[in-house]
């Protein structure tokens, strides 16, 4: 069983409208994270504005997160026992995402929108941002360290988000949002805490991790510091080099 936090509430928008398709998914097989790029307002302003204009514009997201709720506005299968449905979230004509994934995003990946900015705790926001995804791969079988993207790596032309949200609201690169992600999927699941202990490992061994993230620091694969600053105080943990592994190995075999 997967930790239950918070509540997810539903306010589904009218269907068979541009905003909302009514058309399945055949699976999920990926998240797209992403910001509302409009800071103070709330999860259910923008699920209000998105009924407001639901025949506007071909625009659309899943699920909204801020402070205080979680609301679904195109259904996932996460609650209700709903098929889940294609949301209008990433552009069809970026390449990005069948590279990654082998498929479109709008027809396999659930879009999730961090609020934030005005009024809004930033940190209580961020909290159920990260629960959220992570309930998202607990119910899809996802790996949290791999199947988890942002709107800005699909459509780095254009977007910036969630990248520039998390930034701007607590100073939180995406790799560390990734990170947050794949700590509370672990947690909420009940893992076992042996993942958390920190490296036991003999100098040699550091000196060598040493090069390992300095190498993928200086080559842009990582781009947060602290990595390599927990390497050399000795207090990275097995949790964290894992997860770092998998990042690197697969962003260096994207480049090739």
């Amino acid at each position: 069983m997967f930790k239950i936090k918070y509540e997810i509430k539903s306010k589904y928008l009218t269907t068979k409208t541009k905003r909302r398709s009514g058309i399945p998914m055949n699976g999920v097989r990926f998240i797209v994270a992403h910001d509302t790029g409009n800071p103070s307002s709330t999860a259910i302003n923008n699920v209000n504005y998105y009924e407001r204009s639901h025949n506007d514009d071909f625009a659309s997201a899943h699920l909204f997160v801020d402070d205080k709720e979680v609301y679904e506005c195109i259904p996932t299968g996460m609650i209700n026992d709903m098929t889940p449905e294609k949301a209008w979230h990433v552009v069809y004509d970026t390449p990005i995402d069948n590279q990654l994934y082998g498929c479109d995003a709008n027809d396999y990946s659930i879009g999730i929108e961090y609020c934030y900015g005005g009024k809004i705790d930033a940190e209580e926001a961020y909290k159920r941002f990260v629960w959220l995804t992570a309930y998202v791969c607990y119910k899809y079988g996802l790996n949290p360290a791999k199947d988890v993207t942002g709107h800005h790596i699909l459509d780095p032309k254009r977007k910036i988000d969630p990248k520039n949200g998390l930034n701007l609201s607590l100073g939180i690169t995406f790799e560390q949002y990734i990170a947050d992600v794949v700590k509370e999927y672990e947690e909420c699941k009940g893992d076992d805490d042996e993942m958390n202990k920190v490296l036991d490992y003999d100098d040699w061994a550091w000196t060598e991790l040493d090069k390992y993230m300095g190498d993928a620091y200086n080559e842009g694969i990582i781009e947060d510091w602290k990595w390599v600053q927990q390497v050399r105080d000795h207090t990275m943990t097995y949790k964290d080099l894992l997860l770092l592994k998998i990042l690197i190995d697969d962003r260096r075999h994207k480049k090739q």
